[in-house]
């Protein structure tokens, strides 16, 4: 099989690179712009969407012309990507599965790729990489790269330039080591609840740095804005959000992969973290109730990383040989394990079950691990059976993987 893997160094450029890299990002972004409003404005005037092909018409004649002939001391490739990227917006637009795209700003996801391979060379030996108009750049070598290159994206992010190396290898049929399925019932005081009884503590980044972020944001507001003094106070606040990302991040990566070593089948929750975090404030007609307690709930459930955790779950599972089933939360935490009764009143508090039918008791997010695997085996049954079960929204990759598991 064929597995597609990204790898991603911190750069050590010179003076003259980065610069370059500054004004390559920049025209991208410009280009990109240029493009969202002449569509913007075929619009208003009633005219049809332009495609890629026309646009990167457009493009030839931008460069060419009188206006804007800085453009062509960029690379064509990434400037043309800039607009495939511009198209896939619309797409993902047109198909509701992202907003209407928006204009970008300066040092805000400053970025420019590469697609064509045959114009990359990489040196693993001397920690090096070539790439067109910006000659041989030095990164900081933490592993290997493994696989064809098949394109480059550099990036910016914190005052510091990455280049992310996406590469293809063809891998062996990947066979799980691990025999054992578990549910996982995610949470705000506990991070994650196997149903083995496995529990994850919250590290809860950003609480740790609430204090640090708000004293250098207020720092921030009292300086003349766009002033020497208010870029450093920017760039520190910056800092401070990269520190938190980075915790979160690494915190994420080390408990999906123990997660994935030992476990073939892992059964999670389709959570809708947009919903659950929506604000309570309401309007000014009908103003909500509890806004300062939703509100915190709200920082909570956001400081954990529930949608990213279950992405680096899905693939990390595929690349071992298991699968990740993805079940209905509906009821997973006031259903009795043993008698199967589903009532409120069996949630006793937020961390205390008991059933008013049985009396079983124990902590509920355990009793919601329970029920979330096996409501995650008896999906997997009904795909091995052909039984007709519908299926959670959002689970199409991961349906699809429940087909192959066998009970």
């Amino acid at each position: 099989m064929q597995r597609f893997q990204a790898f991603k160094f911190a750069l050590m450029p010179t003076g003259e690179q980065e610069r370059q890299m500054r004004r390559f990002a920049g025209a991208c972004r410009f280009v990109f712009n240029k493009a969202l409003a002449l569509q913007k404005e075929r619009y208003t005037q009633g005219e049809k969407k332009l495609g890629y092909t026309e646009l990167a018409k457009e493009l030839t004649a931008w460069r060419n012309g009188s206006e804007t002939p800085w453009l062509k001391d960029a690379p064509v490739h990434p400037l043309q990507q800039a607009l495939k990227d511009l198209e896939r917006a619309y797409t993902n637009f047109f198909a509701k599965r992202a907003g209407f795209p928006r204009f970008k700003k300066k040092g805000q996801s400053d970025s420019f790729r590469y697609p064509d391979p045959k114009q990359i060379k990489l040196d693993q030996g001397n920690s090096r990489i070539f790439l067109p108009k910006l000659g041989w750049l030095r990164y900081r070598k933490s592993r290997e790269v493994l696989g064809t290159v098949k394109n480059v994206t550099v990036s910016q992010y914190c005052g510091r330039w990455f280049v992310s190396i996406q590469t293809e290898r063809e891998v062996e049929q990947p066979v799980p080591q691990a025999t054992t399925a578990v549910g996982i019932d995610l949470g705000v005081v506990r991070f994650a609840t196997l149903s083995d009884g496995t529990v994850y503590a919250p590290l809860n980044s950003f609480r740790r740095h609430e204090e640090a972020l708000r004293k250098a944001q207020q720092a921030m507001s009292r300086k003349k804005k766009f002033s020497n003094n208010w870029k450093k106070a920017k760039a520190k606040v910056l800092r401070i959000h990269a520190r938190i990302a980075n915790a979160r991040r690494d915190y994420l990566h080390k408990t999906s992969t123990a997660i994935s070593k030992n476990h073939a089948m892992v059964c999670i929750e389709d959570l809708r973290v947009r919903n659950m975090s929506k604000s309570a404030a309401g309007t000014a007609e009908a103003p909500g109730r509890n806004v300062r307690a939703k509100s915190g709930l709200n920082k909570s459930i956001l400081d954990q990383g529930w949608f990213e955790f279950r992405r680096q779950l899905d693939y990390k599972l595929a690349w071992r040989g298991g699968h990740l089933i993805t079940v209905p939360p509906q009821n997973t935490s006031r259903t009795c394990p043993c008698c199967g009764h589903v009532s409120a009143d069996n949630r006793q508090t937020q961390a205390r079950f008991l059933c008013v039918e049985c009396g079983f008791e124990e902590n509920a997010d355990l009793v919601g691990a329970i029920n979330i695997l096996r409501a995650g085996h008896a999906r997997c049954a009904c795909e091995v059976s052909g039984a007709v079960m519908p299926p959670a929204a959002g689970t199409h990759r991961s349906a699809s993987r429940a087909a192959q598991c066998r009970t």
